[in-house]
């Protein structure tokens, strides 16, 4: 969420950033009625504020008069009229807060400087890392898997739906090595703590971390309770200290957590349909953040190497890509995506995505921090990262480890956990 003074006093550089996105025409509107309500808000508020001080004098007078013995009739009538002005005030600024809040809502952040402009066109490949195995002649992940036995797709289909997965036999085992390898590689070697967190979140959490209202469609609801599927572990991980202040001394604050992670894929329809590429239920380890205000660029590039690292351990060849500002997503002011090349399905698959939200999820949450010289709280910067998605890890895994033999051979540092080298 943005914050108030900013779009009171710098209303046009918010609409140039909306421009950057090139969502200047759709946000345009918004922006301008959100500073009108901000105008309105304002007078309303010295209104109230004014009749206050007039009944309170009133109130003042009226015992002055009864004290005197004199009539105070008139004085009592003009406090009450005064009251309902009051009210009547309250009601209208109630309104236009709930209206100005709704408005703020739909508003995206900002992005930083270093962002391109544009759409995913001018996404730019900022480092690389391995060499892709060459495409062609390499079986895709979904026929290897099936042959293996690894994971089951139609009766995953016909237990849940299209796009849930059952893993079986070595399958799993290599979904269980693949979570505990990268939960001991972030506690271990990164520093983070490990959480274990529930999977339901309720509205005023999935509205701080930016999956709501904008994306309520892409989420799966418990409507009789209010709660919702959690799209990744990034929600209640952020939301942890919401509504809380913390000491400076505090921060950094660093979590890694598991969880299986739902989502829709509301209009994605037909999109990269085929074996684990987009599925509505997927297994992911979740690296979240809190950084102070002048840390969270230098955090964001610590945070997206702790990712990397895990696909360079997993021999995973991949690309570093800067996206766009009309690519990065709603709530994020810049964001690397990870992707590795998958040679069997012969595309580029994003993997993760590491981003810095400055402080829009912390105003929307409410997490702030008390300077250690003292001063006005200020709201912490948040950051996340997938550190990573499981099953287009383990689509790389077989399109890359394939053997002529038909096996697909592990990388070392999976061995351990899976106590094989290869599945067969």
């Amino acid at each position: 969420m943005h914050d108030l003074r900013a779009l009171r006093e710098h209303a046009g550089e918010l609409r140039a950033a909306m421009r950057r996105r090139g969502q200047d025409q759709q946000l345009a509107p918004i922006i301008d009625r959100a500073v009108e309500l901000d105008g309105d808000r304002r007078a309303t508020i010295q209104a109230v504020e004014e009749r206050k001080a007039a009944r309170n004098a009133l109130s003042q007078e009226v015992a002055r008069r009864k004290k005197a013995g004199e009539s105070a009739d008139e004085a009592q009538a003009s406090s009450r009229a005064l009251g309902d002005e009051i009210s009547t005030l309250e009601g209208e600024l109630a309104a236009s807060e709930g209206e100005l809040r709704t408005l703020l809502l739909q508003l995206p952040n900002s992005v930083l400087d270093d962002v391109p402009s544009g759409g995913e066109e001018n996404n730019r490949v900022v480092r690389e890392w391995g060499t892709p195995r060459a495409a062609g002649g390499i079986a895709p992940h979904w026929e290897t898997g099936e042959r293996l036995g690894l994971f089951d797709l139609p009766r995953g289909a016909k237990i849940a739906g299209s796009g849930f997965i059952v893993f079986r036999g070595q399958g799993a085992r290599l979904v269980r090595s693949l979570l505990n390898f990268m939960l001991d590689l972030h506690t271990g070697e990164h520093g983070y703590e490990e959480t274990w967190v529930p999977v339901l979140a309720n509205r005023a959490a999935m509205t701080g971390t930016s999956q709501l209202p904008k994306f309520e469609e892409d989420m799966y609801a418990l409507s009789g309770d209010d709660l919702f599927l959690i799209p990744t572990a990034e929600v209640p991980l952020t939301n942890l200290y919401r509504d809380e202040m913390l000491l400076e001394s505090d921060i950094p604050k660093s979590f890694a957590a598991y969880s299986p992670c739902f989502r829709r894929e509301a209009g994605s329809h037909g999109k990269d349909t085929r074996g684990l590429l987009r599925v509505h239920e997927f297994d992911k380890v979740e690296l979240v953040r809190y950084a102070l205000p002048e840390r969270s660029v230098e955090d964001l590039e610590l945070l997206t190497g702790h990712a990397e690292r895990v696909l360079q351990l997993l021999e995973l060849p991949y690309r570093v890509v800067l996206l766009a500002a009309g690519d990065t997503g709603f709530a994020s002011a810049k964001t690397y995506d990870l992707e590795v090349f998958a040679p069997g399905a012969d595309k580029w698959l994003e993997v993760s995505s590491c981003s810095n939200f400055t402080d829009f999820q912390a105003r929307r949450a409410d997490i702030r921090y008390r300077p250690a010289t003292g001063g006005k709280p200020a709201f912490v910067h948040t950051l996340n990262g997938s550190g990573v998605a499981l099953p287009r890890i383990i689509a790389a895994l077989l399109e890359h480890g394939l053997q002529a033999d038909g096996s697909v051979l592990l990388p070392q540092a999976l061995r351990e956990y899976t106590r094989t080298d290869r599945l067969t």
